[in-house]
């Protein structure tokens, strides 16, 4: 792809951002692009080497402010005529609700997996806890004088380390997967005001 293909596509992908922002961006590669061909690359190649345009949109959309392209999507781009204002106002008892049960969709899903991840630590904490009282346990009932109940409390213990261990390694690959699908989530949210 060339130079200018590159800039179209990148401008048709950020359409839906503020007119700077857009501008900003289309200016910064566009630099770029020049700059590797001064370096000797030829447009394709130095188109190529930047990257993919939807890789290049996906990154401009996720540092963008969800408020900035709020505000751009809903900032008319003409006044609004009579008939529309009227549909907005005779509708709003029907989609303001709607829009309102959508937040609280994706607000209460995203609070539950929380709720599940911190559930998670907690029992890796009372593996901990458990494993603690275990050794505790062996200290206490061989001083009694009951080395079978000393034995079976260590045995205890040590099950209860190992499993604390794997739920370690649990609760930390479910709490990075919880962080990964926020940002997708969040993401996805922004992609749905930037109009295509």
């Amino acid at each position: 792809m060339n130079k200018q293909e590159f800039i179209n596509e990148l401008r048709i992908g950020l359409t839906g951002l503020p007119g700077s922002d857009v501008e900003e961006r289309v200016g910064f590669y566009s630099e770029m692009i020049d700059d590797r061909i001064e370096e000797g690359l030829s447009e394709e190649a130095a188109t190529a080497e930047i990257g993919p345009v939807d890789k290049i949109v996906k990154q401009v959309l996720a540092e963008t402010p969800l408020p900035k392209i709020i505000k751009e999507c809903v900032t008319p781009k003409r006044g609004l005529k009579a008939w529309e204002i009227i549909l907005l106002v005779l509708g709003f008892p029907l989609w303001f609700p709607l829009l309102i049960v959508a937040i609280s969709v994706v607000f209460v899903i995203y609070v539950s997996i929380w709720a599940v991840i911190i559930s998670l630590w907690a029992v890796f904490i009372s593996l901990v806890a458990g494993a603690a009282a275990g050794v505790v346990g062996f200290v206490i009932f061989l001083v009694m004088g009951m080395p079978a109940n000393a034995f079976a409390m260590l045995g205890a213990g040590v099950m209860l380390a190992g499993l604390s261990i794997l739920m370690f390694f649990v609760c930390k690959a479910a709490s990075k997967g919880a962080v990964v699908l926020g940002k997708k989530i969040w993401l996805g949210i922004k992609s749905m005001f930037v109009r295509k």
